[in-house]
């Protein structure tokens, strides 16, 4: 049976409390003392005389009882109607004094998920033989009682662990409905964890570190990645899985794209479905297709998302203690994002936004972005999360921290437009600048910007040498037509090495990036003018603010150009374009859009932005999760031939692809046609790399 509001049932939906004899997790302990005299009985004793006394009964020392601690989670039974999941976390290690809960109906033989509520500061009252916790929730729906109350009996260690029975009223207290919910675990949530390996790791798959082998700011133990996430009070169970990946699913270069890793999750994840469920997958790598300074990457962003992420050993991998705690680290933060965590310093990107904490000492900082530098975030990094993100971890609602739940960091709208204003002064010894491929695109068109770093400091500065914003150290904001003023967030995200580089006078680090699709779906879907500023975080912790850039998108002007916008805009087109092509069944419709583009409006400059994606991706294999397949997977073989024809007439077409992409991917085929020892081909491509190059050192 089916209710519109859990807490206002009526209270014979509660449970008889002498069901709830559940003894599964031991709890933590307390003191607690009784009034029990166990001491022997007294000698009478002589006096003189021949006469006997008994002397007094010497005072009873009161003997400990230890009880049980309250905090865990408890869970009503499971018959019609609504069943309730509650935690509570009052008590034991780094309480936080707060109850959530989520409710889920169940009809027949289904159980769905209905909303969830969080009680932010309770009243705790202590009796002599409970807990009494209350206060008023924070709901996903419009509760009509409101008001939560829970009550824990006390327990020694000795006897099974007490029910809660939790109870709803109205502001005015009124009361509404009852639940009983026997105790389940000291855990406040339990998570399926898969750790895959690829077949070319050399070093060993991270087990545990020691966390005062090294000056750290916390108490030294033992510490696996089941133990960091243990300490924050999530369970996570190692699941029987557990594969060898063979590395010929990288390609031939045998380093991963974000595409193969998804596509090897879907192969590899024994559980992976498409549905939100508390199960991650996490897979040890020696090398991305970005660089060995890439340490890891939460790349699940297709379809349902933060199911799965990858750490790369060819940055970090070893067994020394310095290795050991990078890899403790980097596990960590991982599967942090897996739960919805974004960067320390990013938190107001989240929906609703948060507050920054560019100084937290939590896995989810930069310990090169700390205040200070890497060795002071090491020497106060305690290996924990802090309490915000515990919150999260503990408390948040259901869908925005399950996996395959909430998108990653849902929505980038940004309460704050200042970030567009002038800095009161820059001392940082820093020039940051971006620029578009053009400043007036057709709708549809894709926008890139170029990035570029410099030293205003004639003596030269180090620096952080990304620039792209996918690789965390860049923000780009985007005032858009219609005055929303948004954070543009990448598609995915990379998590670089805390490697420096020296800038000197007149050199710079530069970088493209196509910002038009991100985790907030289409930045530019609407015609008008635009405003962009970007930030790059600085080593001091400077943010170096950009010069101010001015777009337009423009209106379609005829009947093609608005077909041409219709078949661009798209957020399949869009993971295209960002990803440079992709043969993922779920991006089909998209590549049957570019298909129809270049079937009809070949001959438009806008097709040599298809063209060249097509053949960006034409030029690597691609690997496809088929079960009707031998092996599960069906590999196609990259195509040097199509890929030099689609790249070659983009590359020399009317379109405006940005130098630096035309660059780079001619460069990359060439190597490729060289690889297969086709030197004609190869000769061409770098020629033609060769004279874009020239042309732009020319202007």
């Amino acid at each position: 049976m089916a209710f519109e509001d859990p807490t206002n049932l009526a209270s014979d939906t509660a449970m008889d409390e002498s069901r709830d004899e559940s003894v599964s997790g031991m709890q933590e302990v307390a003191a607690y003392p009784v009034d029990t005299d166990l001491s022997p009985a007294a000698e009478p004793t002589s006096l003189q005389g021949g006469a006997t006394t008994v002397p007094p009964l010497p005072t009873p020392i009161p003997t400990p009882v230890l009880l049980r601690t309250f905090s865990g989670s408890y869970r009503s039974p499971n018959t019609p109607g609504f069943q309730l999941e509650l935690r509570v976390d009052v008590d034991g290690a780094h309480p936080l004094r707060k109850l959530s809960a989520d409710f889920f109906s169940l009809s027949g033989a289904t159980l769905s998920y209905f909303g969830s509520f969080v009680v932010d500061s309770p009243v705790i009252t202590t009796t002599s033989s409970a807990i009494v916790i209350r206060g008023p929730g924070r709901f996903t729906w419009s509760a009509g009682a409101s008001v939560v109350q829970v009550t824990i009996p006390k327990r020694t260690i000795f006897q099974p662990a007490a029910a809660a029975t939790v109870s709803f009223f109205s502001t005015g207290g009124a009361p509404g409905a009852s639940y009983v919910c026997p105790f389940g675990s000291r855990y406040l949530r339990t998570v399926q964890i898969e750790t895959d390996r690829v077949s070319d790791v050399t070093t060993p798959v991270f087990t545990s570190y020691n966390t005062g082998t090294l000056p750290s700011g916390g108490a030294a133990r033992t510490l696996s990645v089941v133990a960091a996430y243990a300490e924050a009070s999530i369970q996570m169970l190692v699941t029987s899985g557990s594969d060898v990946i063979n590395i010929s699913e990288a390609g031939s270069n045998a380093k991963w794209s974000d595409a193969e890793l998804h596509a090897s999750m879907v192969h590899h994840f024994s559980v992976w479905h498409e549905a939100p469920q508390w199960a991650v997958w996490q897979v040890v790598c020696q090398h991305h297709e970005l660089g060995d300074g890439l340490l890891g990457i939460m790349f699940d962003q297709q379809g349902l998302q933060r199911q799965g992420c990858a750490v790369f050993h060819a940055g970090m991998g070893g067994t020394g203690p310095t290795q050991l705690r990078e890899q403790l680290y980097c596990y960590v933060h991982e599967l942090g994002h897996c739960f919805n965590l974004l960067h320390s310093w990013q938190k107001s990107l989240g929906n609703p936004p948060g507050v920054d904490r560019p100084s937290a000492r939590s896995y989810m900082n930069y310990p090169w972005r700390y205040p200070g530098g890497e060795a002071a975030f090491w020497a106060a990094f305690g290996f924990v999360f802090d309490d915000p993100e515990l919150i999260h971890l503990r408390h948040a609602f259901r869908n925005n921290i399950i996996m395959g739940g909430s998108p990653f960091a849902t929505g980038s709208s940004m309460s704050n437009p200042e970030i567009m204003a002038d800095p009161v002064s820059d001392r940082s010894g820093l020039q940051f600048r971006i620029a578009g491929a053009h400043d007036n695109f057709a709708l549809g068109e894709p926008v890139s910007i170029h990035l570029s770093l410099s030293p205003s400091d004639l003596r030269g500065k180090t620096v952080y040498p990304h620039v792209h914003p996918s690789q965390a150290m860049v923000s780009v904001v985007i005032a858009k037509p219609n005055g929303q003023v948004v954070v543009y967030e990448p598609y995915i995200d990379h998590l670089m090495s805390g490697k420096t580089e020296f800038l000197a006078a007149g050199q710079s680090i530069e970088d493209v990036a196509y910002i038009g699709f991100g985790k907030g779906g289409l930045y530019f879907e609407q015609p008008g003018s635009y405003t962009l500023r970007a930030v790059y975080h600085a080593l001091d912790g400077s943010r170096v603010l950009s010069n101010v850039l001015k777009l337009r998108v423009r209106n379609p002007a005829t009947a093609e150009n608005d077909e041409l916008a219709h078949l661009l805009l798209g957020e399949e087109q869009g993971a295209l374009f960002y990803l440079q092509g992709s043969d993922s069944e779920a991006l089909r419709a998209g590549n049957d859009a570019f298909d129809t583009l270049l079937e009809k409006h070949g001959s438009h400059r806008l097709a040599d932005y298809v063209r060249f994606a097509k053949g960006v991706n034409a030029a690597r294999s691609f690997k496809t999760i088929h079960k009707e397949q031998p092996g599960g997977m069906r590999v196609r073989a990259a195509n040097l031939s199509e890929a030099h024809s689609l790249m070659m007439a983009a590359a020399t077409g009317k379109g405006t692809i940005d130098d630096l992409t035309r660059m780079r991917g001619l460069n990359k085929l060439a190597a490729l046609h060289h690889e297969k020892g086709d030197e004609k081909s190869a000769k061409s491509s770098l020629k033609l790399a060769q004279d874009i190059a020239a042309l732009r050192a020319a202007k």
